[in-house]
Parts: structure tokens; C-alpha cells; sequence
């Protein structure tokens, strides 16, 4: 029997022989696929090839062998292996770079930082030199936009040198004391507690004790800039109390009150923005009345820019008793006051004026006899039909205080009118005519109410029908028809909110 012999290394020797016998021809078959497999698996890396089929006819000497299968899964699977690495080295080398980028950034802001650091400490070591004027200029432009900055300098002790510049005695130049002035400013803006740190530094005393020297000859910058500071150290609660005893509402009433238009309207504007906030404490509102602020500021309602303002102060004032007294005294308050209900264009004035009545319309008898005879009725009706939700309510307050004093009137008059008409009856009159003639005065007293109110209501309509016409842009000679008309003399109480 003929061996099989072991495959050769050259390929061409495989080449099957047609005219060899069928064993001969099973061994080369054999050899041929293993070699074939062999060649598969190398150049596919050790991937499973699968087997041969069975050739359809055997018995033919020129049967064909079919061809390797394509890689199965195990190749594919190692393809994309290699895919995801490429992808996990690609986000890596992303990812290093990212960091790479943040890791510079962090280092450009550290560089950064220091070197803002640095610039602070310079600055704050030029107000300890003779050159504090630039060192005050310096923390002037770092405070002005820099919280962080603000912090910063306060820590490194710029406050104290600063407070100290404003003994200047050099009446000649003002600018150093100027830049001292607005450096501090700009180190309390939002920062609680450099603005505390100021006041216990003694900077308003140092501020008022530079206005006592000028003998009112102080330069405008300079009061502008210690006007600009108390009104920014007013603004912290623990401050209010040692600026209101230091003297400094006197200063700012004169400068609120300047005659002689020395002041500029900022610094006005920030004096009375300034008596604001003093006036929030109780116990500035002694030391405010001490002055002629009321009178003053009843004396500026109607001035758009500060009316707002005003009444804000008086809703403080209003709180004592001192100060409902010091408003009733003053010329004219009523008609003004009512006179504010009827801005509609300023609802903020609308609901503080109103707040102002309510309170001494509560508090004293003698302010609303004084508030009915100057005609607030009519504002009151009104404000509670076109005013804001708060107007409203208050109005309403206002109504019903008044509504229940003036049946207090009317049940007091009918007593002494009964108590007079049982003393004047004659004997001989019987009860019956006496009753009678009571009756009739209370239904006339009653009638006078509901005309008085109906009064009220039509001049409340009219005014409506004013405005509504104006805000349509209707001639000012235009006549409402006469359903119109005929409603508004109609209109009775039952639609008011008492």
C-alpha cells in the first residue's frame, strides 16, 4: 500500500493528479485541505475554519473542494477590539489634553491671582508712605468693581490709613482727602463689614469734625463725597444709631435745605435718601424732629424726584406720637396729603399718603374732623375704585374709621337732642308727639348721610368719567349721554366697600 507522504513546503506540489488511484487521490485530498487551513489560519491569525462539504459526486475523479469559509466571529470580534482600542487611546489622549488645558488654566490663574495680590499690597503700602495719594487713588479703582478686592484691602489694613487722611489740614488741595473719601466708599459697596469697620475707625466724627473746620465754606466735591458716605453707612442697621448721635442729621437737613443752592442735586438727593434710613430707627426720629425736616418736606410734596422719597420718611415719622404731632402741625398737610391720593400716575405715593392718614386718622380725633373738612372723602372713594390692591385696602381703613366716628357723632346728637326735647316738651304734651318729633330729626339726619354719600359717589363718578375720557383722547367739551347720567344719579352707598 502506497504511503502518504507528509506535505511538501512549495505549494505547486499539492496540484492533484487526475490519473492517480482513488486512495492516492483521498490522501492528496487530505493534504490539500490541511494545507489550505493551515494557510487560512496564518493569514487570519488563528481563526476556526470551517470543515469541508462532502462532494455531490464522489465518484468522479475531478471532484472540486469548496473554499474556506469566511473569518467567523472570533476574527471580527478581534477587528473590533481593535477598533475600541484605538477609540479608548483617542479619548485618552482627548482627555489628557483637557486636562493638560485646565492644568494651564489653573496655573494662569494662580499667576494671575498673585499677581492682583501683589498690586494690593503695593497699594496699601503707598498710604502708609508719603505718597498716599496715589495709594488712595489705587484702592479707589480696586474697590469700585472688585468685591473680592474689597475684602482683600480691608484684611491688609487699608481702612485705618484711609481714615486717617481726612485730617487733612491742607485746605489748599482737597484731592487727597477727596480719594480717601470715595476709597472708602468703594470698600463698604455690599461689604457689611468694612462698612462697620469704617464707623468704628471713627470716620464720621472725622467727617463732621472737616465740616465744623470749613465754617460752611467746605468745598462741594468734599461734601458731596461725606454726604455719598453717610448715606452709604446708614445702610447697615448697627450703624444707624451712631450716626443719628454723632450730629450728622443736622448736616444733612442743611444740606437738604440749602437756600443758596451751594449743594448739587446728587448730594440733595443722597442727603434725603440718607434721612431715610436714619429715620427707619426710633430713636433717630427724636433727633429729626428736633430740626425743621417736617415742615420742610410737607412744604416739597409735588416735586416728582423726591415726593416718593418724603413720604417714606413721614410713614416713619408717623410712628410716634412726637411725629403725628410735628405732621399735624405743619401748614396745609391735609390738602397736600389728599392731594397726593389723587396721583394716579404714582401709585408708590399713592399708598404712602394714604398709610399717612390711616395712621392719624386712628391715632387722633382732631385729625380726622381736620381731614373730612379738608374733603377726603371724595379722594378716599375714588382711591378705592382705581387705586392699587394696597391703596385700596387702605382707603377702605381709612373709610370705616370715619364711618364709625360719624355715627358717634349722630348717636351723641340724637341724645341731646331727645335729652333737650324732654326737658322743652310741655307737660300737658302727650309721648306719642315727642316720639314722633324725634323720629322726624333722625330721618332728616339720615336723609343728610345718604345725600351726602350719593354726593360723594356722583363727584366720585364724575372724576372717573374725566379720566376715562382724557385717556381716550375724547375733546375735553365731550358731554356723556344722559343713561349715563341718569346711572350716576342713581348710584347708591350699597356699591361702596364699607
Amino acid at each position: 500500500m502506497a504511503k502518504c507522504h507528509p506535505p511538501q513546503n512549495d505549494v505547486g506540489s499539492l496540484i492533484l493528479n487526475h490519473s492517480s488511484s482513488p486512495h492516492h487521490h483521498h490522501c492528496r485530498l487530505w493534504n490539500s485541505f490541511s494545507l489550505r487551513k493551515l494557510l487560512a489560519t496564518v493569514s487570519c491569525g488563528g481563526a476556526a475554519i470551517s470543515k469541508p462539504q462532502k462532494p455531490k459526486n464522489s465518484h468522479h475523479s475531478n471532484t472540486q473542494i469548496n473554499k474556506p469559509s469566511p473569518p467567523t466571529n472570533g476574527s471580527s470580534s478581534r477587528a473590533g477590539s481593535g477598533k475600541l482600542a484605538d477609540l479608548l487611546n483617542l479619548s485618552s489622549s482627548s482627555c489628557s489634553s483637557e486636562r493638560r488645558e485646565k492644568v494651564e488654566q489653573n496655573v494662569e490663574d494662580v499667576k494671575k491671582k498673585e499677581e492682583r495680590l501683589e498690586e494690593l499690597r503695593m497699594a496699601v503700602k503707598l498710604l502708609h508712605s508719603e505718597e498716599r495719594e496715589n495709594g488712595a487713588k489705587f484702592v479707589r479703582s480696586f474697590a469700585k468693581e472688585d468685591a473680592e478686592a474689597r475684602s482683600t484691602l480691608a484684611m491688609l489694613g487699608a481702612i485705618p490709613p484711609l481714615v486717617a487722611m481726612l485730617d487733612n489740614d491742607n485746605d489748599d488741595d482737597d484731592q487727597p482727602l477727596i480719594q480717601a473719601l470715595y476709597a472708602l466708599l468703594n470698600l463698604g459697596i455690599g461689604n457689611d463689614l468694612n462698612k462697620s469697620a469704617v464707623v468704628q475707625a471713627r470716620a464720621v466724627h472725622k467727617m463732621l469734625k472737616k465740616i465744623e473746620s470749613s465754617n460752611g465754606c467746605l468745598n462741594s466735591a468734599v461734601s458731596e463725597a461725606i454726604v455719598a458716605n453717610f448715606l452709604a453707612l446708614s445702610a447697615l442697621d448697627s450703624n444707624k444709631p451712631i450716626i443719628g448721635t454723632s450730629g450728622a442729621i443736622s448736616y444733612l437737613v442743611s444740606v437738604l435745605e440749602d437756600t443758596e443752592k451751594k449743594a448739587s442735586l446728587q448730594a440733595r438727593q443722597d442727603s434725603l435718601r440718607a434721612l431715610y434710613n436714619l429715620s427707619i430707627t426710633p430713636s433717630n426720629i427724636a433727633l429729626i424732629l428736633e430740626t425743621n425736616l417736617i415742615q420742610y418736606l410737607v412744604s416739597m410734596l409735588g416735586d416728582m424726584e423726591m415726593s416718593e422719597r418724603i413720604l417714606s420718611i413721614l410713614s416713619n415719622v408717623v410712628s410716634i406720637s412726637e411725629g403725628r404731632r410735628a405732621i399735624s402741625n405743619a401748614p396745609d398737610v391735609f390738602p397736600i396729603l389728599i392731594d397726593a391720593l389723587n396721583w394716579s400716575d404714582s401709585p408708590g405715593c399713592q399708598e404712602k399718603a394714604c398709610y399717612v392718614i390711616m395712621v392719624m386718622a386712628h391715632k387722633s380725633y382732631s385729625d380726622r374732623q381736620n381731614m373730612i373738612e379738608a374733603g377726603v372723602g371724595s379722594a378716599l372713594l375714588e382711591l378705592t375704585l382705581l387705586g392699587s390692591t394696597l391703596a385700596q385696602k387702605r382707603a377702605s381703613r381709612i373709610l370705616e374709621c370715619l364711618r364709625v366716628d360719624k355715627g358717634k357723632q349722630v348717636s351723641r346728637s340724637f341724645v341731646n337732642n331727645k335729652t333737650t326735647a324732654a326737658v322743652s316738651a310741655p307737660i300737658c304734651g302727650s309721648s306719642s308727639s315727642t316720639a314722633n318729633v324725634n323720629k322726624e330729626e333722625e330721618d332728616m339726619m339720615m336723609s343728610q348721610e345718604k345725600k351726602a354719600v350719593k354726593q360723594l359717589v356722583q363727584l366720585s363718578l364724575q372724576n372717573n368719567m374725566k379720566r376715562i375720557v382724557k385717556r381716550a383722547n375724547l375733546p375735553q367739551d365731550f358731554v356723556p349721554s344722559e343713561h349715563l347720567k341718569s346711572l350716576t344719579v342713581s348710584s347708591t352707598s350699597k356699591s361702596l366697600p364699607f
